[in-house]
C-alpha cells in the first residue's frame, strides 16, 4: 500500500517539493509551436504550479516568463508583444525573451535602471512542433528528450494536446494498467465481431492477463501475456520513462511509434502531449465488416481554447457534463456509454478525486507495474533530495531512444525479453533513418 506521506511526495509538484524538484531536472513539453506566433498574443501557461507567460517575438524567438512584471507584479498576459519584446501595459516596461529589461519609459533618463532589473525567465527549446521549457537551475541545460516518437519528422507525426482535471500521476498510471482495456474500452465487444486475424483479438479471448515486470535504466517496463495459438503467447509491452513519459501498447511492436507525456500543470491538472507516427498500423477500432466499433474513437474532440489558466485543450466530454455518458448505450452497445478512449480514461481517473487517496487502494497482481513505477519515482525523488543524485534520463536521454511499446506473438518457450529484443531489431525506425540523412 502507498502511504499518505508517499502519496504526498508522488503527487505534489510545486516549487520546493521533492517531486517538483525532480520534474525541474528535465525539459518539459509546454505548448505546441502553433500556439505562438511572432508578435502575437501572449499565452498563459501553467507548469508545475507556476503561472507563466509564453510569447514569440518579432524574430520568432520564444520567451517564457513569470507572469508577474518585476515592477509592480501586474500580469504580463496583458502585455503588448511588439518590436522584439513584451511590454507591460501598466507602466510600459519592456522585456525580451530572456527576461532582460529593454525599456523603462515612465522614468526620466537619469533615473533609468533597466540593467538592474530582469523578469524571471526559463530556457526554451523548440523541436518538431513542440515548445519545451527547462525550469531547473543548471546553467548548462541537459539534452532534450530522445524517445523515438519525439524525434520523427514533424510532417510525419501527429501531435495532440488534451487536458485532464486530476493529478498527473493517476492520469499516467492509466497508461500503465493494461488489463483495463478489455473492460473500460472493449467490455461490450464480442470476439465474433472482430476480424479473426486481428492481433488484438486475444484480449477478448482472455481478459485476465499475467505479467512480467522489471525496472529499467529509463524507468520500468511490463509485458502482459495471454495464450495465443497453441504453443504461443500474445504479449503487450509498455514502458514508463522518467519523469512522466509513457509508451503504451497500441498496435504491433514493429511500428507502434508513439509516446505520451503527462505534464503536470499543477497538483490537480495535467496536460497530455501525445506523439503518434502517422504510418503506424491502425489499432482495433472497426469490426470485421469494417464498421466502427461503438464509442471507441481514438481522437478526442476539444473545446475552443480560452485564455484562462486551464482553458487550453479541454475536452468536450468533461466532468461538467459527466463525459456525455449515454446510459442507454451503456446498457446496449458500450461498457461505459462514454464515447472515445480518452474520455473513458478521463472519467475513471478524474472520478478518483483531484488527487487520489492511495491509502484506500487494495492493489492486485495486475497492478505490479504501477507499484514498481511508484517505487522508482519515490526512490529517485528522495535520492535527489537527500543526496543530489541526478534522476535517470536527465543527462543520458538517448537510453530511451530504442524502447518501443506494442504487441506481438512469440513461442511460449521463448524468454519474454528475448522475444521483445528480436522483434525490436526487425522494427522500423524512421527517426534513426532521419538522423542518418
Amino acid at each position: 500500500m502507498t502511504s499518505q506521506s508517499e502519496n504526498e511526495l508522488l503527487t505534489r509538484v510545486g516549487p520546493g517539493t521533492p517531486m517538483g524538484k525532480l520534474m525541474r531536472q528535465f525539459w518539459l513539453p509546454a505548448c505546441l509551436s502553433s500556439e505562438l506566433t511572432a508578435d502575437g498574443d501572449p499565452l498563459r501557461l501553467m507548469l508545475l504550479g507556476e503561472r507563466l507567460i509564453a510569447f514569440r517575438d518579432s524574430a520568432g524567438r520564444i520567451g517564457v516568463l513569470d507572469h508577474r512584471c518585476p515592477h509592480r507584479c501586474a500580469s504580463l498576459f496583458f502585455g503588448r508583444n511588439e518590436e522584439g519584446g513584451l511590454r507591460c501595459v501598466y507602466h510600459g516596461w519592456k522585456f525580451d525573451t530572456a527576461g532582460n529589461c529593454l525599456d523603462m519609459p515612465n522614468l526620466p533618463a537619469d533615473q533609468d535602471f533597466q540593467h538592474k532589473v530582469k523578469a524571471k525567465s526559463y530556457q526554451v527549446s523548440e523541436r518538431g512542433g513542440v515548445v519545451y521549457v527547462y525550469m531547473g537551475e543548471r546553467e548548462v541545460v541537459p539534452p532534450l528528450p530522445a524517445i523515438e516518437a519525439t524525434l520523427c519528422r514533424e510532417e510525419e507525426t501527429n501531435i495532440s494536446c488534451v487536458m485532464r482535471e486530476c493529478n498527473w500521476l493517476q492520469a499516467l498510471e492509466g497508461d500503465l494498467d493494461t488489463s483495463h482495456f478489455s473492460f473500460l474500452h472493449t467490455g461490450k465487444v464480442e470476439l465474433d465481431d472482430i476480424d479473426p486475424d486481428h492481433l488484438e483479438r486475444f484480449q477478448l479471448i482472455d481478459r485476465a492477463p499475467r505479467y512480467h515486470v522489471k525496472t529499467t535504466d529509463w524507468g520500468t517496463m511490463y509485458a502482459a501475456y495471454r495464450p495465443a495459438q497453441p504453443g504461443h503467447l500474445y504479449y503487450r509491452f509498455a514502458h514508463f520513462a522518467f519523469p512522466f513519459w509513457t509508451l503504451f501498447p497500441n498496435g504491433p511492436l514493429t511500428d507502434n511509434i508513439l509516446t505520451q507525456a503527462w505534464v503536470p500543470m499543477d497538483d490537480t491538472h495535467v496536460m497530455s502531449f501525445q506523439f503518434n507516427w502517422k504510418h503506424k498500423t491502425p489499432v482495433l477500432s472497426r469490426d470485421k465488416t469494417g464498421e466502427p466499433l461503438p464509442l471507441l474513437a481514438r481522437t478526442t474532440e476539444t473545446l475552443p481554447n480560452t485564455t484562462d489558466w486551464f482553458g487550453r485543450w479541454r475536452p468536450v466530454a468533461n466532468p461538467d457534463n459527466d463525459y456525455l455518458i449515454d446510459r442507454e448505450a451503456q446498457r446496449t452497445i458500450s461498457y461505459t456509454g462514454i464515447g472515445g478512449v480518452f474520455p473513458q480514461d478521463s472519467a475513471v481517473t478524474v472520478s478518483m478525486g483531484e488527487i487520489s487517496d492511495r491509502t484506500l487502494e487494495h492493489l492486485a497482481p495486475s497492478d505490479r507495474m504501477i507499484v514498481m513505477t511508484r517505487r522508482r519515482l519515490i526512490d529517485a525523488a528522495r535520492a535527489l533530495r537527500d543526496h543530489g543524485t541526478i534522476p535517470p534520463l536527465v543527462d543520458d536521454p538517448d537510453i530511451s531512444y530504442a524502447i518501443r511499446s506494442g504487441d506481438l506473438i512469440a513461442p511460449e518457450a521463448q524468454p519474454w525479453l528475448e522475444a521483445y529484443e528480436q522483434t525490436l531489431q526487425r522494427a522500423r525506425h524512421p527517426a534513426l533513418l532521419q538522423a542518418a540523412e
